[in-house]
C-alpha cells in the first residue's frame, strides 16, 4: 500500500511517499481503508519537531490525526464495528507511529466513530481535532450543560474568537445547533462572509471595529462563554466583554506563550479560565464529544465547503507535503488529502 512517512523532523519535504505492507489489526483494533485524511496544525507541528534536538518518539511516523474511510477488517474483541462500516477517525497518530496519510490504517477501536450515511467522507475527515476541540470548549462553562444537544445552550451568548478558522467554524456551528446566540471576531470582510455562512449571528471585524463596544452593545450583560484562539493578545478584551462567572476556554497559543493576569479583576468577575488540549482531556470527554458531534451530523448541523463557511483545499496523497505546507501557511479553510476511492 501507499503511505506518506518521515524518519526525521523538519520542513514538509521530509515527507516521503513509501510502500508498506498492509497492516493486520490486533486485539481491540480495526483496520480502515482511508478515503480522506484531514490535516491540522498539530500535524505539521509534530512533523516539524520542537525547538532543540529532540528525538522522534518513533523511528518512522505516518502523519495526520484525522480522517474518514471504510472499515476493512476487525481484530479480536472489537464490538460495534463490522467490515463495510463508514467511519470518521480522531487522534489516529496520538502516541502511535501511524496516522491517516496512508491507504490503510490500523488503530484502536475507540478512535473510530460511525459516520452517518448522509455525511460525506470529506466532512468526516474535517471533524476530529477541530470539532472535538470546539465541543470541549463549549461544554466547560459553569452554568451550562457538559453535553451539547439542541437547547443545551439556550439563552447563552457565546463569543468565538477567530470564527473563520477550523475550530472557530465548528464552534459556531455547534453553538448555534445547541441554541446559543453566537458572536465572532474576524480580521477582514472575506473571513466575515465565511463566519456568517457558518451561522454566526453577529460578526465583528476587529481591525475596523471596537470589539468591546460592539459586543457590549449587543450583549449588555456580557457574554457567557468565550472560545479563544489567541489568549495572550485577547485576554484583556475578553475581560471587557464577559459577564460574572463566565468561562474563557483557550485552545491555542497563537500570539504568545506567556500571560500576566490581574488577580483582583478576575476574582471580582469570578472568571473561569479553562485550557483545552484534546490529547489530555480524558476518555469521558472524548466519548462525549464523539457522541454529540455525531448527533449534530445526523441533524445536518456541521456542513463544510465555502458556502457553509469552511472552504476545502484538496491534495492527492502524493502531495501531502503541499497539504502540510498549506496548513503551515495558514490556509483559510480545511486542508484534506484524498487517499482512496469512496
Amino acid at each position: 500500500m501507499k503511505a506518506i512517512s518521515y524518519t526525521r523532523t523538519g520542513d514538509p519535504d521530509v515527507l516521503q511517499l513509501v510502500q508498506r505492507d498492509v497492516p493486520e489489526p490486533g486485539a481491540g483494533e480495526v483496520r480502515v481503508r482511508v478515503v480522506v485524511s484531514g490535516v491540522n496544525p498539530t500535524d505539521w507541528k509534530s512533523r516539524q519537531g520542537g525547538s532543540g534536538a529532540q528525538p522522534m518518539a518513533f523511528a518512522e511516523v505516518v502523519p495526520n490525526q484525522d480522517g474518514a474511510g471504510v472499515v476493512d477488517a476487525v481484530g479480536p474483541g472489537v464490538e460495534g464495528f463490522t467490515a463495510g462500516d463508514r467511519v470518521w477517525i480522531f487522534l489516529a497518530a496520538h502516541q502511535r507511529p501511524t496516522g491517516t496519510a496512508q491507504e490503510f490504517t490500523v488503530l484502536p477501536a475507540d478512535r473510530l466513530v460511525l459516520l452517518p450515511h448522509q455525511a460525506s467522507f470529506e466532512l468526516g475527515a474535517s471533524l476530529g481535532v477541530p470539532a472535538m476541540t470546539a465541543h470541549r470548549a463549549l461544554t466547560v462553562g459553569e452554568d451550562f450543560a457538559d453535553r451539547l444537544a439542541p437547547g443545551s445552550l439556550a439563552g447563552a451568548n457565546v463569543l468565538v474568537s477567530g470564527g473563520a478558522g477550523a475550530v472557530g467554524h465548528a464552534a459556531i456551528q455547534l453553538a448555534r445547533w445547541a441554541g446559543a446566540t453566537v458572536l465572532t471576531t474576524v480580521s477582514g470582510p472575506e473571513k466575515a462572509a465565511l463566519a456568517s455562512a457558518a451561522g454566526a449571528h453577529h460578526v465583528v471585524n476587529y481591525r475596523e471595529q471596537d470589539v468591546a463596544e460592539v459586543v457590549r452593545g449587543l450583549v449588555p450583560g456580557g457574554v457567557d462563554l468565550v472560545v479563544e484562539v489567541a489568549l495572550v493578545p485577547n485576554f484583556a478584551l475578553d475581560l471587557q466583554v464577559v459577564r460574572s462567572r463566565a468561562t474563557i476556554a483557550s485552545y491555542a497559543n497563537n500570539g504568545g506563550d506567556s500571560l500576566t493576569l490581574d488577580v483582583r479583576s478576575n476574582m471580582v468577575l469570578n472568571t473561569r479560565l479553562q485550557f483545552v488540549l484534546l490529547y489530555t482531556v480524558g476518555r469521558e470527554a472524548l466519548d462525549a464529544a464523539a457522541a454529540d458531534v455525531t448527533a449534530a451530523l445526523l441533524d445536518d448541523a456541521l456542513p463544510v465547503g465555502e458556502e457553509h463557511g469552511l472552504p476545502l483545499h484538496r491534495f492527492p496523497l502524493e502531495r501531502t507535503a503541499d497539504a502540510h505546507a498549506a496548513v503551515q501557511g495558514d490556509a483559510v479553510g480545511k486542508v484534506l488529502v484524498e487517499v482512496g476511492e469512496a
